[in-house]
């Protein structure tokens, strides 16, 4: 691998003007009453052709000029509490490592010392080689697909070595050992690609029925994509290219 690819990039960006607020994020709460500003992400956006997929899942559900594409035995999408604002955006398709709370420039500033100290440590997980992941069908987060929260693909490592939750594992260890990371954080490890999430619709319900769409969708192959980076991701701030504003990247092997 070439030695520009081992390095650890980093890019304290600031607030650009190619960044904006989002007018529907929120800063997310859990357990203890934590408020998280920014997590450490692996970016799935990078590849268009799951961008494509995604647009395409949206659509056979949404259809097209609002004749729906996906039969709900009669009722309507609204009686459903299908909308298209709770679809992930395909700019934001990311993996969730570990949230955190960095509340001013001196802890960004020390979060990404910590990213760069653990770069060796992180290399060593993945045992210097190239890390892929599959994603494969539908799940609900709180296992109710009838009162669905949240609907995502879940995560296989290609291989199952280990050696991305070996890495994850390194990330979050240091991030919480500095105090950025939630409490527990390693217990609340998931790794999925959330693909609708009711949190995401202004007022109305806070879940849907996703029975139909998991029918239809519960075993579908998103396909097998490289794990290149790590990021640690600013939440509610987009760069140019829509995904989260993005103040530090740890490179992973590609080769």
């Amino acid at each position: 691998m070439e030695s520009s690819k081992q390095s650890l990039s980093l890019q304290n960006r600031g607030e650009s003007s190619s960044t904006h607020l989002a007018s529907k994020g929120k800063q997310i709460v859990q357990g203890h009453g934590e408020v998280f500003t920014h997590f450490v992400s692996f970016p799935l956006a990078i590849y268009p052709e799951l961008k494509k997929n995604l647009e395409a899942f949206r659509n056979s559900i949404l259809g097209d000029n609002d004749k729906n594409a996906l039969m709900f035995k009669g009722t309507t999408l609204a009686e459903v509490g299908i909308d298209k604002s709770i679809f992930v955006s395909p700019n934001t398709l990311h993996l969730t490592v570990v949230m955190l709370k960095l509340e001013n420039k001196e802890s960004v500033d020390a979060a990404l010392n910590i990213l760069k100290s653990i770069a060796s440590n992180v290399k060593h997980a993945l045992d210097n080689r190239p890390v892929f992941i599959r994603l494969k069908g539908l799940k609900s987060m709180n296992d109710s697909l009838d009162k669905t929260r949240v609907l995502y693909a879940p995560v296989e490592e290609v291989g199952n070595e280990g050696r991305l939750l070996s890495a994850c594992h390194v990330i979050i260890d240091a991030f919480a050992n500095a105090g950025f990371a939630g409490k527990d954080a390693k217990s609340r490890l998931k790794l999925h690609a959330t693909v609708m999430n009711a949190s995401y619709r202004k007022g109305g319900k806070n879940t849907f029925d996703a029975r139909e769409i998991h029918k239809e969708f519960g075993n579908k192959d998103w396909g097998n994509y490289l794990i290149k980076e790590a990021h640690i991701s600013k939440r509610s701030w987009y760069d140019s290219d829509g995904y989260f504003h993005c103040c530090g990247t740890l490179p992973f092997p590609h080769k």
